[in-house]
């Protein structure tokens, strides 16, 4: 045996006699500790007899339970977290029950938790498909919200998630606007972390579902450990509420404020998991549904924010599983966090005035899909402001919808009777087209048909592209309702004729097995809808073959099988649909199929005739000018004839 063996083997002896002894003395001393401590407090090795005085005074519903903390796991508890926070970690959970007009909030004081809201004025679709089980905003088992920070003990940082103790709750307070719960978790002798909830008894619709909450740091300062920031996790699995799980989960994501931006993000849609992280300052987190939504506000931005959901399975009852994981940050100063969260519907009327602590909105109105640019506007504009109107006279939201849908023609109807007499005129002038593409039979000779074809139609005052201006001014109103009427809360719950949800799809024919692209029913307005539209093309097809020569109409045969095609697409994208949207469209093509009937049966074309040659003689003599495309023409013919003259040289 060499020297350097020697040396290790003595050295390892050492080091296992000096570990030796240190944890014999360190076993004493716990023991002694032990001994103490269960001398001090018998009445944790006994089961907890809750005080019934005290229980009937405070605004307890029930226990959540907890068992009898083992002795040894007790003490080791205490050495790590001190008295106050493994008495805390033991003790049984209990619910408060709070409510006002709108809703009912349950607290816990496990973790100090929102634990459930029941909206009171909305009902959900049950396994069954009837409506008559209150709105849970989520499932309380599920419910989840924790703060964690590190505090000292001795030379070591303790990890403190809130989540894993239980606070003591004070009596509610009530005031003439509103109702306070306090909940504190001390920590130390003169520190708590304090927890304050307001729930307001207001008449005011941006309160009524608000509830303020409040963090203190109450002596906390001297216990903290060294960190510039607080963790907060939250989390819950929200239940279905609609009849369709596919057109629910569609608009059922996690968004998100960036502070100042105009506009909000999300996750988008997807049937599977997604997860983002934001590396910037987030004003808010929404876990948003169709309908409703549970927001929370930072009063102060969080730092970033990690947001994710998961998509449950259709037969599940459930919708999706959220969780945000945020920080807030953290200085020897700070006394305060303040909070809000928002448990209530997506109504625009009351998101819209949910304003920051400087009087600015927060978008939280922009939950609602709107649109963006100008179908934004639309929607904002135009659309809600006469819904808003007419239903303050009309209880029904099916002859709203049929009002909005006959006052949307009469606002685009001298557009439509300008495009229709622009097709008539095209009709008219039809054999000198004809006469136009006998004369220039050749394909080399399209440019020059091209350029006399638009002669004839300044000639005749006569605009191709007339045609077109009532879909174009109508297509903006169209994509508006496409994203506001299936988001509308207003609609939802409300029936009309066979439709009892127009939120939803009519399902009067139904079937107990999913079909190929159809699924488990009919539609019926979706399927009003789509034939008026195969109406519409048909007639839109019968004016064109009026208007145009046989070359053209053999051009255009492809399109016009592509546009009989779309109604039956159609019929398979909106058969899921909100019966409302489907309504809608349904009564537009009707309106366009009796106005386009109409024009047809009172339009005199001997007359029109007349009216157009009068106007070609009118301005025979007029200077000759080339404009728009007449021009662009023109100038191409003759850069092709110049380009011809250089390649023969």
């Amino acid at each position: 045996m060499d020297k350097k063996s020697i040396i290790g083997i003595v050295l390892i002896g050492i080091l296992f006699f000096g570990f030796t002894i240190y944890s014999s003395r360190q076993q004493q001393k716990y023991q002694e500790e032990l001994a103490a401590y269960q001398a001090a407090h018998p009445e944790l090795t006994q089961p907890v007899v809750p005080d019934s005085s005290a229980v009937a005074a405070a605004p307890v519903v029930e226990s959540l339970g907890a068992a009898t903390p083992d002795s040894t796991r007790l003490a080791r508890e205490v050495a790590v977290l001190g008295d106050f926070l493994a008495a805390a970690k033991n003790a049984a959970p209990q619910e408060i029950v709070v409510e006002n007009d709108v809703m009912k909030v349950r607290f816990s004081t496990g973790g100090g938790i929102v634990r459930s809201v029941t909206l009171k004025d909305y009902t959900r679709y049950g396994r069954q498909g009837e409506r008559n089980e209150p709105i849970e905003m989520f499932v309380p088992e599920s419910a989840k919200f924790d703060l964690s920070f590190f505090i000292k003990n001795g030379l070591n940082n303790v990890k403190v998630n809130t989540s894993e103790y239980t606070f003591t709750a004070d009596p509610v307070i009530r005031t003439d606007t509103a109702q306070i719960v306090r909940m504190r978790l001390p920590v130390a002798e003169g520190a708590a972390l304090e927890y304050r909830y307001v729930v307001y008894d207001e008449a005011t619709p941006s309160r009524d579902y608000l509830v303020d909450y409040t963090v203190r740091l109450v002596g906390m300062a001297p216990y903290m450990a060294n960190q510039s920031s607080i963790g907060i996790a939250w989390s819950n699995t929200s239940y279905r509420n609609e009849r369709g799980f596919k057109n629910e989960n569609m608009y059922t994501t996690v968004a998100y404020r960036v502070p100042g931006e105009g506009s909000i993000d999300d996750l988008s849609m997807s049937e599977g998991a997604k997860e983002e992280k934001i590396s910037s300052s987030v004003e808010w987190i929404a876990f948003k549904q169709q309908f409703f939504s549970s927001v929370l506000i930072a009063r102060d931005d969080f730092l970033y924010a990690d947001v994710a959901y998961d998509t449950a399975s259709p037969d599940s009852g459930l919708i999706k599983a959220f969780s945000a994981t945020m920080a807030v940050p953290y200085t020897a100063q700070t006394e305060q966090y303040d909070f809000s969260f928002y448990f209530g519907p997506n109504k625009y009327a009351v998101l819209k005035k949910i304003d920051d602590a400087q009087g600015q909105s927060l978008l939280l109105d922009r939950l609602i899909p709107m649109g963006w640019g100008i179908i934004g506007w639309v929607s904002r504009w135009l659309v809600i402001p006469v819904f808003d109107f007419l239903r303050q006279y009309i209880p029904s939201f099916g002859w709203i919808i049929l009002i909005l849908a006959i006052l949307i023609k009469i606002i685009v109807s001298p557009l439509t009777y300008k495009s229709y007499i622009s097709q008539a005129k095209m009709r008219i002038i039809k054999p000198e087209i004809d006469a136009l593409n006998a004369k220039y039979p050749k394909q080399d000779d399209a440019m020059k048909k091209q350029q006399e074809m638009m002669q004839i139609y300044s000639q005749y005052g006569v605009s191709p592209m007339g045609g077109c201006l009532p879909m174009l001014i109508q297509m903006p109103i169209w994509v508006a309702l496409f994203n506001f009427v299936p988001n509308a809360i207003e609609l939802r719950g409300e029936s009309f004729l066979w439709a009892d949800d127009l939120s939803a799809y009519d399902d009067v024919l139904h079937w107990n097995k999913d079909l190929w692209l159809i699924g488990d029913h009919l539609s019926i307005f979706c399927l009003l809808f789509c034939l008026t539209n195969i109406v519409n093309t048909w007639i839109s097809m019968r004016q064109q073959k009026d208007q145009m020569s046989g070359e053209q109409a053999q051009q255009m045969k492809t399109m016009q099988y592509m546009m009989l095609i779309m109604p039956v697409v159609f019929f398979f994208m909106f058969n899921n649909y909100s019966s409302g949207l489907c309504y809608y469209y349904f009564l537009s093509g009707l309106t366009s199929v009796l106005i386009m009937w109409y024009l047809r049966k009172t339009t005199d074309d001997a007359k029109l005739l007349a009216k157009l040659e009068a106007y070609k003689q009118q301005h025979k003599n007029d200077p000759k000018k080339t404009s728009g495309m007449a021009a662009r023409l023109e100038a191409l013919q003759k850069m092709q004839e110049e380009q011809a003259r250089r390649a023969k040289k």
